[in-house]
């Protein structure tokens, strides 16, 4: 599984890569994490808010900043 969080450096940014960095630790999965702040990189996700959540190539989230819980149901879905 690769988890990818799009982002600048700002707050919910910040924020949402420490929280799916908890929740990595906290499924016990073995996990690819990377944290995307390239904007084109960003934009070819067509993504346009930022802090975006992508597991394995699909936008799951874009423009908020989830829980624990919330990124753990995405890992298991």
């Amino acid at each position: 599984m690769k988890i990818e969080v799009l982002g600048t450096n700002c707050k919910k940014c910040i924020e949402l890569e420490a929280i799916v960095k908890q929740a990595i630790a906290k499924s016990g999965k073995f996990v690819q994490f990377e944290k995307v702040d390239d904007i084109m990189q960003i934009m070819s996700y067509q993504v346009v808010s930022t802090p975006g959540l992508v597991i394995d190539g699909k936008v799951l989230s874009t423009g908020k900043v989830l829980t624990v819980n919330e990124v753990l149901a995405f890992m298991d879905a």
